[in-house]
């Protein structure tokens, strides 16, 4: 009786932490409309890392005033960078 106890204890503790783990969202991963939009943006400048990475995220940031137009508008549109965001960006550009 014991271990049936002790099995079940087990098995639902494994459960449930497969659970949890399938929850967790992949934080590199993106949106296919941010990878469509951006691929050419990020073979022309971040291809040194591995897509999806964090490497990646902070080459595309570094690199964000070279961005195209409509990588730009699929990143604001999957809440990767905010309308804010790209306008101090782009303000500061200009008064290069």
């Amino acid at each position: 009786m014991f271990k049936l106890h002790a099995y079940r204890a087990a098995f639902i503790a494994a459960v449930a932490l497969i659970a949890a783990v399938a929850a967790i969202p992949r934080a590199e991963a993106v949106s296919p409309q941010v990878r469509n939009a951006c691929a050419n943006d990020y073979l022309s400048n971040c291809s040194a890392y591995k897509p999806e990475s964090a490497e990646t995220r902070k080459c595309m940031r570094a690199v964000g005033h070279r961005l195209s137009k409509g990588c730009i508008n699929a990143l604001v549109a999957a809440g990767e960078v905010s309308k804010g965001e790209v306008g101090r960006r782009s303000a500061s550009a200009a008064r290069r």
